[in-house]
């Protein structure tokens, strides 16, 4: 049976910042911290390194590298650097990217499935030392001589939402990184998993499946139900309508809530988010959050990544996350796996 683990997905302003919420985490008590690499947004790569060379124990990884804007030998050979500056603690995320931000630097990529599976398939074999050449599934055009001077075994965790990138991620990769709004929907993530794991021989086993999931913590429950609705109100307009119908959720009350946003009414909007509406994330108090999370692990989860907003001051919230509602998961999760 797999260990039980939980992560932090950060971001901010500047690298210094980001780096300071990544050594936080590492006190709280994470198993991981996860940050991203967005063209156009933070420089990812520097923000790595520099917690490689900050952070001493935690696992930390780039949620996500797209091959787009980065050619895949080059997120090979990023990918075994930061692999030997940090001692093995490296994870890399791989993501099919966003065709918006690319279209503004005039890329136009292969289809998302195509140019990930492409990209996963190269890298896996440079970062063991080999060239992708003949390799089946790999892009055309790499010759015997595509060899990394310096490589370095990586686990390889692909960002996946939709049907077809979630079958590959259970074919290919070491690791998922679902984004589960709401956190029940990690349900329908790990069946679409074991399925495309089994094409391939494979079980759930082989694979890390984070369940990443929005949170908010406060000891005030008033105050983190109202961040979680702000968020939600924020992103109400670019949820799939078929993911929230699937979950059981009324994509009109998130029709509503954009309009008034659109509109400029912002508290209308926060106001309009129903406790419905909030089931897209883990929100309350910490008996709150440990019982939301318990319910995941009791149903098969092994690994719950905390992502934006987790607080109204992100800080103090990791750190009441690190100190009250882990090792409650953890001493539950072990009286479990010991009866």
């Amino acid at each position: 049976m797999r260990p039980i683990v939980f992560s932090a997905r950060i971001g901010g302003h500047g690298v210094l910042s980001v780096v300071d919420k990544a050594l936080l985490v590492e006190e709280a008590g994470f198993d991981q911290v996860w940050t991203g690499n967005d063209i156009f947004g933070e420089p990812g790569l520097v923000t790595l390194a520099a917690i490689a060379l900050r952070t001493r124990r935690i696992r930390f990884g780039s949620g996500v590298i797209d091959p787009v804007s980065l050619h895949p030998a080059q997120i090979a050979m990023f990918a075994s650097g930061l692999q030997e500056l940090s001692g093995d603690r490296f994870l890399l995320g791989i993501g099919a990217g966003s065709d918006i931000f690319f279209r503004w630097g005039g890329l136009n990529p292969e289809k998302p499935v195509v140019r990930t599976r492409k990209a996963v398939l190269a890298i896996r074999e440079l970062v063991n030392g080999r060239s992708p050449a003949d390799v089946p599934g790999v892009a055309d055009g790499w010759t015997p001589q595509a060899v990394l001077r310096s490589w370095r075994p990586t686990p390889i965790y692909i960002g996946a939402m939709g049907p077809r990138m979630l079958d590959l991620t259970g074919r290919i990769a070491d690791g998922a990184l679902p984004l589960c709004l709401p956190p029940r929907h990690v349900y329908g993530v790990i069946d679409q998993l074991s399925a495309g794991a089994a094409k391939t021989g494979r079980t759930l086993d082989d694979l890390d499946v984070a369940a990443c999931v929005w949170a908010s913590i406060s000891d005030d429950r008033r105050t983190a139900r109202r961040l979680l609705a702000r968020h939600i109100a924020l992103y109400s307009g670019s949820l799939s309508t078929d993911a929230l119908t699937a979950n059981g959720l009324d994509p009109a009350e998130f029709a509503h809530t954009q309009e008034l946003m659109l509109a400029g009414h912002e508290e209308e909007a926060i106001a309009s988010v129903t406790e419905s509406m909030l089931q897209l994330g883990i929100v309350g108090g910490v008996d709150d959050v440990i019982d939301q999370c318990a319910a995941l692990i009791d149903a098969g989860v092994r690994h719950i990544s905390f992502g934006p907003p987790v607080g109204p001051d992100p800080a103090a919230a990791l750190q009441l996350i690190g100190r009250k509602v882990l090792p409650a998961l953890r001493s539950s999760f072990e009286q479990r796996s010991n009866k």
